[in-house]
């Protein structure tokens, strides 16, 4: 088994359906490395926390954090990165849309040693047109702003230096996303190519008008800190 630890952070919201299969997915992916993997049940209306518990009684590597208020998916994420120490820390969605057999490209990318954070390039048509070409716009604006990749999201991977700063920026220095906080740190990134699955069951949890107010606020914080 590698030496090197690695802590996968997963923030939950709705995601009953997928939380079996996701665990499965991962265990099979980073079969012969040393693994852990958090689940931030982030008060979720569902059976979420429930599957979640249940997940990890049947296997000591899987750890769940439940939030008792809705703190969105940004800050459960930096609470899980904060609560798990190890080597390497992965960023990754609860509902399958991040494919868990990608996060071994993440690691050995990020284990060359010339970049302190990777990304998954989004690729494929895994939305709607409509999201596709909103989100793109942010992205865009958003990679010219912090010198991020274009195509960079929440599936990522990050070494030491990364997460502690992104943990700090997020739960104590107002930074409204994990991506745009690792572009403030000043490191460093790479991308690497990433095909989207399309989301097998449920929903986003987020409307439209949430998507937007969350890109504002993401590029206004991003001005204000350049």
């Amino acid at each position: 088994m590698s030496g090197r630890r690695v802590a996968v952070v997963v923030p939950v919201y709705g995601n009953e359906a997928t939380l079996r299969p996701l665990a499965a997915r991962l265990a099979a992916a980073l079969e012969g490395r040393d693994w852990r993997l958090r689940l931030v049940v982030d008060a979720s209306p569902d059976a979420s926390l429930a599957v979640a518990r249940e997940v990890a009684a049947g296997d000591p590597r899987v750890r769940v954090t439940a939030l008792e208020v809705n703190v969105g998916q940004h800050r459960a994420l930096a609470t899980g990165l904060g609560a798990e120490d190890a080597d390497a820390w992965v960023c990754l969605d609860a509902d399958l849309q991040d494919p868990p057999e990608a996060v071994p490209l993440l690691l050995d990318r990020l284990a060359l040693g010339d970049a302190g954070a990777v990304f998954a390039g989004r690729r494929g048509r895994y939305e709607s047109p409509a999201r596709r070409l909103t989100g793109g716009l942010h992205r865009r604006v958003a990679a010219r702003l912090t010198g991020l990749p274009p195509d960079a999201g929440a599936f990522l991977a990050m070494g030491p230096v990364v997460r502690s700063a992104v943990v700090g920026l997020v739960l104590d220095g107002g930074a409204p996303s994990v991506v745009l906080a690792v572009g403030r740190v000043g490191v460093r990134t790479a991308s690497v190519p990433v095909t989207r699955d399309r989301r097998p069951a449920g929903s986003s949890a987020w409307t439209a008008r949430a998507r937007l107010r969350q890109s504002a606020r993401s590029l206004a914080w991003a001005v204000r800190v350049r």
